[in-house]
């Protein structure tokens, strides 16, 4: 079961937490729902440059509160926090919410992010750097940042190849089964000019004690 399900689902409730929290009436829910999806997606977009690897959404009866996790801060608030404030203000437009909370978080350690590790690597593949070679630097960058396992998973025309295949590549362990396991986990297609190359990255930092 470890193997087939999304390790972060997998966990949800014993070691993760649900990335929006709220309550709604049933005539609400799936305005909020719809509306939590196009804002996550937007922002994801949107912060690109700034390393953006979660979107938290909390809602209460006035008041929305956002927590951006990214890796480079300064890009998010700008000079003199004008680029929080136009954040802001757009976040607001779309939400339509009288009272609007917004957070910026720093991510400690950007090469454990499976997020951002997926989006490099996508972004080598379609510049048409070889793959084996960006695996490696991945896999040797992300142990000697303190992750204790990590694999990738590359599927499609690996190389511009004719027939799609599979390839792993892998270092240190990866326990999917294991509930106490902290597995970041994210996967990423990469449109390259020969095909579409599909990209699974799983890091594991350790074991932490459940919620």
């Amino acid at each position: 079961m470890g193997q087939k399900v999304n390790p972060h689902s997998f966990r949800l409730g014993s070691l993760y937490t649900w990335s929006s929290n709220w309550y709604a009436k049933k005539g609400d829910y799936s305005r909020f729902l719809v509306e939590d999806t196009k804002l996550r997606g937007w922002l994801f977009e949107r912060l690109k440059l700034a390393g953006i690897t979660e979107v938290k959404i909390d809602r209460s009866i006035n008041t929305v509160k956002i927590t951006l996790s990214v890796a480079r801060p300064g890009v998010v608030i700008g000079r003199g926090g004008s680029g929080l404030e136009e954040l802001k203000k757009a976040i607001s437009v779309r939400l339509k919410t009288p009272k609007l909370e917004l957070q910026v978080v720093e991510v400690k350690n950007p090469d454990l992010s499976a997020r951002l590790i997926g989006l490099r690597l996508a972004d080598q593949l379609l510049r048409r750097y070889p793959h084996r070679r960006a695996i490696a630097q991945i896999l040797e960058k992300t142990m000697a940042s303190g992750a204790k396992g990590v694999k990738i998973k590359l599927s499609g025309r690996i190389n511009g190849a004719e027939i799609s295949r599979q390839e792993k590549y892998f270092q240190g362990s990866i326990p999917l089964s294991t509930i106490r396991a902290d597995v970041d986990y994210f996967e990423q297609p990469a449109f390259t000019k020969m095909g579409y190359v599909g990209i699974k990255i799983w890091v594991y930092t350790g074991e932490k004690v459940s919620l």
